[in-house]
């Protein structure tokens, strides 16, 4: 179902990486010719090698983009959330998804048609930077998921995970999973055995998970376990 933006959904576009450095009245353009759409919980977004015709902003609840290799395993490349867009450089470039993305709860999605966006580049050349900017973000994130593959132990994904999640200041938190342990699992890089055993390393840091939520005794201990050298008695990686 499509409807128009809200004042509400015009203001979590604005705040994206993709339109925040935009001049507000082309902005507003942009917006003009944008949908919200509503997603039920594991509904496909788009399927791996569809035509990209809109760059999406999250405008509430999680989507996972993920893959399917050949020989028919999963392997989730981001999930994104409220404010998070997905799609720029793949839509912009008019060509097909290199990923899937299907709603990991149910969600808004802002859908900004990419024949708007490549209009309003050639009208005002300028604007291009922003664009690219949030190209790089997207960029700079993979760098960064490929990091902790590669340099973090299990329980340090975790610690990371969790950190993101705890909200900025606090000595103690309780934050809520936001989707289910399989995905959190698959987003980490790790089966899901691996995470229930990073999940009971956790406690001696401090940490008590349960089906929905995690509560963190101390922040700034998750912190250090996070950061700590990864050949310390943390055991291996995975």
């Amino acid at each position: 179902m499509r409807m128009k933006l809200s004042a509400a959904h015009r203001q979590i576009a604005c705040q994206s990486r993709l339109l925040s450095a935009v001049p507000p009245d082309l902005r507003d353009s942009l917006l003009d010719a944008a949908h919200v759409s509503r997603q039920r919980r594991g509904q496909v977004v788009f399927h791996q090698g569809d035509a990209a015709h809109s760059i999406h902003v999250v405008a509430d609840g999680w989507v996972k983009l993920y893959r399917i290799a050949a020989n028919g395993s999963e392997a989730v490349v981001g999930v994104m959330t409220r404010g998070q867009s997905f799609g720029e450089p793949i839509a912009l470039r008019r060509a097909s998804y290199p990923v899937s993305a299907e709603a990991s709860t149910d969600c808004q999605l802002i859908a900004i048609p990419a024949r708007a966006v490549l209009d309003l580049l050639h009208a005002h050349p300028a604007i291009a930077i922003s664009i690219l900017s949030a190209t790089f973000m997207h960029l700079q994130g993979l760098v960064e998921q490929i990091e902790q593959l590669k340099a973090l132990s299990g329980a340090q994904r975790v610690a990371e995970f969790l950190l993101e999640l705890c909200p900025e200041g606090e000595a103690s938190a309780t934050v809520v999973l936001p989707y289910d342990k399989a995905l959190i699992a698959g987003r980490l890089g790790m089966k899901p055995e691996s995470l229930s055993r990073a999940f009971a390393r956790l406690r001696d840091h401090g940490v008590r998970v349960s089906q929905t939520s995690a509560a963190i005794a101390s922040v700034s201990r998750l912190r250090d376990l996070a950061q700590a050298d990864t050949l310390g008695a943390l055991g291996p990686a995975g």
